[in-house]
């Protein structure tokens, strides 16, 4: 429940200041500390940092 908490959290900074690359970071460290729980949530996570870059660039 807190790593949740702390998902919707971090998503809701504000996000000037902050590189690109740096977003598509945080969801794939996100992904990786979810990998032993939920495996099916951190695909879901590394999809979306790699639609991200894809946008981006």
């Amino acid at each position: 429940m807190f790593s949740l908490i702390s998902l919707i959290v971090r998503s809701l900074r504000p996000l000037s200041g902050q590189d690109t690359d740096s977003i598509a970071a945080v969801l794939m460290q996100s992904a990786e500390s979810r990998a032993g729980r939920n495996p099916r949530h951190a695909q879901e996570l590394r999809e979306a940092a790699s639609a991200w870059l894809r946008v981006v660039r």
